[in-house]
């Protein structure tokens, strides 16, 4: 048969445009291993293993297969090529061939004898549906000079801080909070009167609930974030020494058990979302230049060195499209450093604002952060906003109770 390539082609936008010849398309592939059929797409689902994917033995001159990744998981499990005796773009079938980018999609055609399987496409594509941005952002729990709190500060769509709401859930400090099922926060872990692992879920109206019995090891000065299209994660931690666990939040505000650890262990770190639906967790103790990037499906990525000055308890939030700010932290400073949409942590940037340390950031307002609270040696309740290029504005005073070791998350996707 000829099998012209022209029956089957990607489009402007990356995808698979539908087939003038017939192609038709396989069941969804689960498997380890598949073999495939000539003129035939398949989506090969790569969530849970790897997949090798064996080509046809006999293919005629112009057989096309075209293979998609189904749920953007081939750079965590990859998809290998086998080609079945014939070469692959003029290599012998000894060669190993793998596809183990994120939704990557190929499209590939027997040309003879001496080239074999040519790939005609070869494209990752972009995902298109990234979680929407939060507006409003909630300040909660933390230590004053009375003590461990509960109460929170409710932050709407313009950045302005409402007056303190008594607190739900166990007072407590050091506490680290974060946004998941898309509009809702949970706050977590911290310590009382020693650590603790309960958690409180708040709903997309800025109500928070009762506690909800621990899950994983007790901790206190965890990083959280969210991440994907609506999941959380807390990772590192001090539980009588530091660690590097990690745990995973559902989009239904489930806290899975501990993950064993990767990356240096650590505590008073900062997590935020990057590149829409990625993570980073940055600075804190004994590994305060190290930073763990984190996927769009949780994994944490092992130690990189950054540039800019080590500390710890700094804080982070969103702003702009896929970017992100850690600022303040220990040593009572005022510096920032800006995360682009690929997770690299940018040098220092003079500071503004008054310098302190165990603040509490979050983003609003959709493309915007706020800074709030902390320590200077005493407790603060200022705030700095930051605008949708990253810029911290001045101190604005009396935001609530001067408190810090809080936590912060955003919610609502209503203004």
């Amino acid at each position: 048969m000829s099998g012209l390539v022209k029956d089957n082609v990607f489009g402007s936008s990356g995808t698979v445009a539908a087939a003038a010849g017939g192609l038709s398309w396989a069941d969804v592939v689960t498997a380890s291993t598949v073999t495939v059929e000539g003129n035939k797409g398949y989506f090969i689902n790569t969530t849970s293993n790897a997949c090798t994917v064996t080509l046809p033995a006999s293919p005629d001159v112009g057989d096309q297969v075209i293979l998609l990744d189904y749920a953007r998981t081939w750079d965590t499990n990859a998809v290998t090529i086998d080609s079945n005796g014939n070469n692959f773009q003029g290599n012998a079938d000894t060669y190993t061939v793998n596809y183990d980018t994120e939704g990557q999609g190929i499209n590939i055609v027997y040309a003879d004898s001496t080239k074999g399987w040519i790939p005609t496409s070869d494209i990752a594509n972009a995902l298109d549906h990234l979680p929407p941005p939060t507006q409003r952002a909630a300040f909660a729990y933390g230590q004053t000079g009375d003590g461990n709190v509960s109460m929170k500060n409710l932050v709407n769509s313009a950045g302005v801080v409402a007056a303190d709401v008594t607190g739900v859930g166990t007072d407590r400090r050091m506490i680290s909070g974060a946004t998941y099922g898309i509009d809702k926060g949970i706050f977590a872990y911290g310590y009382v009167s020693g650590n603790v692992n309960m958690s409180n879920l708040m709903n997309n109206s800025g109500v928070i609930a009762a506690d909800v019995t621990g899950v994983g090891t007790a901790r206190r000065g965890t990083g959280s974030t969210g991440y994907g299209a609506d999941k959380a994660i807390y990772a590192f931690g001090l539980a009588g020494a530091d660690t590097n666990l990690s745990n995973l939040v559902s989009n239904v505000g489930v806290v899975a058990s501990d993950t064993s650890g990767v990356g240096t262990s650590r505590a008073e770190l900062v997590g935020v979302r990057y590149g829409g639906d990625k993570a980073i967790m940055s600075f804190g103790t004994t590994a305060a230049s190290k930073t763990n990037l984190i996927s769009n499906l949780g994994v944490v990525g092992s130690d990189v060195t950054q540039i800019g000055t080590a500390r710890t308890a700094p804080g982070a939030a969103t702003y702009g499209t896929g970017t992100a700010a850690i600022a303040y932290g220990s040593g009572m400073t005022n510096i920032k450093n800006l995360v682009s949409n690929v997770g690299v942590v940018g040098s220092d940037v003079t500071g503004v604002g008054t310098s302190r340390n165990s603040i509490g950031g979050a983003g609003y307002g959709g493309d915007k952060g706020i800074f709030a609270f902390g320590t200077t040696g005493s407790y603060v309740s200022l705030k700095n906003l930051m605008n949708n290029v990253g810029v911290i504005a001045a101190d604005v005073t009396g935001v609530g109770t001067a408190r810090a070791t809080l936590a912060s998350a955003g919610y609502s996707l209503s203004a």
